[in-house]
């Protein structure tokens, strides 16, 4: 999986370029599709305490997920970022699996029917 890390008005520190790579990189155990994904970290108000913006957009065939965190800290964020991914492609994947079922049914029904024109046009 190709990571994209964006420091917005700030350079991110090699430690937390590399907790990024290591917590993101998790997710694509849950969904071998998952092909890139986009960090974004920007710091919303310097004098507040919950400052830390990311922004984590993964991309799939099919499928684009999105999560965003403010927090005390990039850690932090990032975490949270990843907790909600993971629970939105797993979601999808029960979904798509849950279609499977169906989709075989489809495919052998328009099978069934080819071989039935088939049939009908040699015998005439």
């Amino acid at each position: 999986m190709e990571i994209a890390i964006h420091s917005i008005h700030f350079e991110a520190s090699k430690q937390l370029e590399a907790f990024i790579q290591k917590k993101v990189s998790r997710l694509a155990k849950f969904n071998d599709g998952v092909y890139v994904a986009d960090v974004t970290l920007k710091v919303v108000k310097p004098e507040t305490n919950a400052n830390k913006d990311a922004s984590v957009k993964l991309f799939a065939p099919g499928h684009e997920f999105f999560a965003q965190e403010i927090a005390n800290t990039f850690e932090e964020a990032i975490d949270k970022c990843v907790d909600k991914l993971e629970r939105q492609v797993v979601k999808t994947k029960k979904k798509q699996s849950a279609r499977k079922p169906i989709d075989k049914c489809v495919d052998e029904l328009e099978r069934l029917l080819v071989e039935s024109k088939e049939n009908q046009s040699a015998k005439q």
